[in-house]
């Protein structure tokens, strides 16, 4: 028989045992050493995946949010445009008319339109998609130069 085919000679006996008196046995079964153990890892696995879980919502979370208010500053510029495109006569309408209806057709309300010589400034809401936390912007479009 060759050297490296050798049987290894496992006792059956509690680590203590082997080791010697006066030491702890953490390892047989029923002695109450590493038994209080048992299960440990399904409560930090579990622990883990409720901390994935929670840091998933709270990304999607404030990335929606960004998104929200991205738009609402989107819709808020093509409004200010319109309004200061029906001041300047480059579309027929009113200037506020205009601007209203830019941000209904974009899935937001108009909350203010103000007109001052060829500069408008519109304000616009949008919600959002989490309830509760609605997106607003403001925009202000005009030749340029002017205040």
């Amino acid at each position: 028989m060759p050297a490296a085919a050798a049987t290894r000679v496992v006792s059956r006996q509690p680590m203590a045992w082997r080791l010697g008196a006066g030491l702890v046995d953490v390892g047989s079964p029923g002695t109450g050493g590493a038994e209080g153990e048992r299960g440990a890892a399904s409560v930090v696995a579990v622990g883990l995946m409720a901390a994935i879980v929670l840091l998933t919502t709270l990304t999607l979370g404030v990335a929606t949010t960004y998104v929200d208010a991205r738009r609402a500053a989107a819709i808020a510029d093509a409004a200010a445009l319109a309004a200061a495109d029906a001041v300047t006569g480059a579309i027929p309408g009113l200037p506020c008319e205009a601007a209203d209806l830019v941000a209904r057709r974009n899935g937001a309300a108009l909350r203010s339109c103000e007109v001052d010589g060829a500069v408008s400034r519109v304000s616009v809401a949008v919600a959002g998609r989490i309830p509760g936390l609605d997106a607003a912007a403001s925009a202000r479009a005009g030749p340029p130069g002017s205040p």
